[in-house]
């Protein structure tokens, strides 16, 4: 059965920021764009390195690996570039009271 988990307040993050999140044996970067918040896995399926390290790009709505440079697509967790060629998990984020949340699978 799904589980919501709350991470944080929604003004913990800025616009263009990324932070790591480790939940019931999920690790979870919670990155925001504007007003959205997206969910993926927190490593890279190139080589397991954090993604919540990375670079936002806000506007293309993708997180950069700063290990080698992959960007995976924040919405879908497909990779955009090389040389990652398999997506990383996304997490459904819901908004309310204030918190910003995940649902696990």
């Amino acid at each position: 059965m799904p589980e919501t988990v709350i991470l944080c307040p929604v003004d913990e993050l800025s616009s263009g920021q990324a932070k790591r999140f480790d939940v019931a044996g999920h690790r979870i970067a919670l990155v925001r764009t504007g007003d959205e918040f997206h969910a993926v896995g927190d490593r890279c399926s190139h080589e397991n390195y954090s993604l919540a390290e990375g670079e936002v790009w806000v506007d293309e709505r993708e997180i950069e690996c700063p290990r080698h440079g992959s960007t995976f697509d924040l919405c879908t967790g497909e990779p955009c570039s090389l040389p990652a060629t398999h997506a990383v998990p996304v997490y459904e984020v819901t908004v309310a009271d204030g918190n910003v949340s995940v649902i696990l699978p």
